[in-house]
């Protein structure tokens, strides 16, 4: 699927996109097909993304969760 650009809010960045588009000078660069990163290794860590914190948080106990976000808050509002 083709991401679509978002036009500018300013009027005079808009009428300079529409500008170049009606000329036909906005045209994209191509990107690189190799951008250095090992396609395995991104679709891993894409899939691992996914799960979220719920399934790191599968093996915490309740005890422990609590003990943690009682660090969290500490944490947040000592300061």
């Amino acid at each position: 699927m083709q991401k679509r650009s978002r036009m500018p809010r300013d009027t005079n960045l808009l009428a300079h996109k529409v500008l170049q588009v009606a000329i036909g000078e906005d045209i994209e660069p191509e990107k690189p097909l190799n951008d250095g990163k090992d396609p395995a290794a991104v679709a891993l860590g894409r899939k691992g993304g996914l799960k979220g914190g719920k399934a790191r948080w599968q093996g915490v106990s309740k005890r422990k969760r609590s003990e943690i976000a009682r660090k969290a808050a500490r944490a947040r509002w000592g300061k």
